[in-house]
């Protein structure tokens, strides 16, 4: 008797336990794009064009230089490219015609960004190579007036700002 007692008690409290709100089970629709990114395939070519630029880090800026005496940032690029026999055109205004448009979220090691960095302006002026890319983070070797060949975040504000777009070479 005792045992049927407890089982009843049980069966009543786990029917009161269910809620009275009746739930409706909602289907997400699915998204084309999603933002977690794999990791992305990187050839041998990139990684020595990426090696041979960051040889550089520290060279002063000097217009049209593409020795270890001055470098500007198309020289830069040029010049890394060179290295694993890719020839671009030797200016930022022409080099922005080069390769594919990418957008920002598919940036790969290797890929180009070009910058507007004139007040006022969007024409483009300014070019560096991405030497790290992971989801939401871009890091890129280039040559600038005052500090002549770093490497910078596209985070930070000043250059997100200046951003106009990324192309790939390779």
């Amino acid at each position: 008797m005792k045992k049927i007692a407890l089982i009843l008690l049980l069966s009543i409290s786990l029917v009161n336990c269910k809620s009275s709100k009746s739930t409706k089970s909602v289907k997400k629709p699915r998204t084309t794009k999603t933002t977690i990114h794999s990791p992305k395939k990187v050839n041998s070519k990139t990684n020595n064009i990426i090696d041979y630029a960051l040889q550089f880090e520290g060279v002063k800026y000097r217009y049209g230089g593409t020795t270890k005496k001055g470098m500007d940032c198309s020289g830069l690029v040029i010049t890394a490219f060179k290295s694993e026999a890719i020839n671009l055109p030797r200016t930022t205004r022409d080099q922005v015609l080069s390769g594919n448009w990418i957008d920002l979220h598919d940036v790969q090691k290797g890929d180009l960004l070009f910058f507007a960095t004139k007040k006022n302006s969007r024409s483009v002026n300014h070019v560096g190579i991405v030497t790290v890319s992971r989801s939401g983070y871009v890091e890129f070797i280039h040559s600038t007036t005052s500090k002549g060949v770093i490497v910078s975040n596209l985070a930070e504000r000043y250059w997100y700002l200046a951003f106009v777009q990324a192309r790939r070479i390779l």
